[in-house]
């Protein structure tokens, strides 16, 4: 068989998945005990951002003396140990190690070094995808697509997230406190929290697992500005990045380490993940009357029912009895939020032979819409 013909006839299949998450459940009326209050006094903006996510706990990697209980690099090797756990291969014939994170514990080296070390993973194939909610998927195609080439028979795609350390009252405070922050710098410490995932591929099946049929993804980076950041100072009139200042301290003060999301913006994003979904239909590449079961990354219970609405009047709705999500239980986590609800929807048992799923992450960042297709298959 030619090579080019041989490529083309291989498959990956999920085969194992797991996940981590750090201490016990934080419901919401304990947030400001971790995270701490700003200025000594309650948000004003609180209940009002939680009643709109639908967020009821949550986990953090921080106690309330803000001391740090897990790096980020031991949340994505403890979900890489449980998803190699419940996998017959052993962790030493691993050949290929795809990571992703928004912000690892260094600046640099890339968290995927930072992982393979903490596995003790020697001489193993690297990659790290950085972003936003995306560079999940990002570091699930790299892999995939390594299999189907043939360059390697299996990968493990770590993606983890810890968010918490950002949501500091000392944060904000360094910032000038209440009296300088605005709703986009104080609406994510109410939706974001700590975790990681970990998925298992490999060239040819195992037992009850998952086929990967297809992976796209469309940017909009072009046409819209920046939605989610850190970098950018409070006053929107100045141009500099965070290390365009004199020093460090000065870019905290002025707000450039903040973590924000315009939330003018944000309503784009329906509209752009529908519109993704049904360019895929187009192409005949996704059929939604025999779709089995939707897992979709939205950030908030809002965007959930918008989202459902939009797909009933486009002719392309999905029974609510399909949707599968973790996020009230779970919480948000970011890139590593679709590895983690996939491994919760595997271990209820739901998934049957022949069934599909569809996988979709939106993110905010500069918008960009990925989408992942799996048939259940059994050897």
């Amino acid at each position: 068989m030619p090579a080019g013909a041989r490529a083309r006839s291989l498959s990956a299949y999920v085969t194992s998945t797991g996940s981590f998450l750090p201490g016990p459940p934080i419901d919401n009326d304990q947030i400001e005990d971790i995270l701490g209050l700003i200025d000594g006094r309650p948000s004003r903006l609180k209940s009002r951002i939680l009643k709109a996510n639908g967020i009821r706990t949550r986990h953090y990697a921080m106690d309330r003396e803000h001391r740090t209980t897990h790096s980020n690099t031991e949340l994505a090797v403890a979900a890489a140990r449980h998803c190699m756990q419940a996998s017959p291969v052993p962790m030493r014939s691993l050949r290929l190690l795809s990571c992703a994170t928004t912000q690892g514990d260094l600046v640099i080296p890339g968290f995927g070094s930072m992982v393979q070390a903490g596995l003790g993973m020697p001489e193993v194939e690297l990659h790290t995808t950085h972003g936003i909610c995306s560079s999940g998927v990002m570091a699930i195609r790299a892999a995939v697509n390594s299999l189907r080439v043939g360059d390697q028979p299996n990968a493990l795609v770590v993606v983890s997230e810890l968010a918490s350390r950002l949501f500091k009252h000392t944060r904000y405070e360094a910032a000038g406190g209440q009296f300088n922050m605005d709703f986009d710098a104080e609406f994510l410490r109410w939706m974001l929290s700590d975790g990681a995932g970990a998925w298992l591929l490999e060239r040819e099946p195992r037992g009850r697992c998952l086929r990967v049929d297809w992976i796209r993804s469309y940017s909009h980076a072009d046409s819209l500005p920046v939605c989610m950041s850190i970098g950018r100072p409070t006053d929107s009139t100045d141009g500099r990045s965070w290390q365009d200042f004199p020093t460090y301290a000065e870019a905290e003060a002025a707000g450039a380490l903040l973590i924000r999301q315009d939330v003018r913006l944000l309503d784009h994003i329906v509209k752009l993940g529908v519109d993704g979904a049904l360019r895929l239909i187009g192409e005949g590449l996704l059929d939604m009357q025999r779709l089995d079961h939707l897992l979709c990354h939205y950030s908030s219970h809002h965007f959930r029912s918008r989202i459902f609405d939009m797909l009933q009047m486009c002719g392309a709705g999905v029974p609510d009895e399909k949707w599968f999500t973790n996020l009230y239980t779970k919480g948000n986590t970011g890139c590593a939020s679709i590895l983690i609800m996939l491994d919760d929807f595997l271990k209820e048992g739901r998934a049957q032979p022949g069934e599909t799923l569809l996988c979709v992450v939106p993110e905010s960042g500069r918008f960009n819409m990925a989408y992942m297709h799996f048939t259940v298959v059994e050897t």
